[in-house]
């Protein structure tokens, strides 16, 4: 029974980091920013991915960033391979 509380509480600061994780923030940060302040760390988080998301410049610079890690990630396997 404990445990399931446990995972209950633990759902949004699951969460949180999670979706943190996914647009390359820390997911330890809003982990711990979700148990500090749970809703408002989601709601918070959610207003900083629609920025992102709803601000063309934004969006192409967070594509153009995953470009160049591609490119790097593709350069260090071709030096690998040599």
């Amino acid at each position: 029974m404990l445990f399931v509380v446990a995972v209950a509480i633990s759902f949004i600061p699951i969460l949180t980091g999670y979706c943190a994780h996914s647009r390359g923030r820390s997911f330890w940060l809003w982990f711990v920013l979700g148990w500090v302040l749970p809703l408002v760390s989601f709601f918070l988080l959610f207003a900083l991915i629609a920025r992102d998301e709803l601000n063309p410049a934004r969006r192409l610079l967070s594509e153009a960033k995953q470009i160049l890690r591609d490119a790097e990630q593709a350069a260090a396997r071709i030096r690998a391979e040599k």
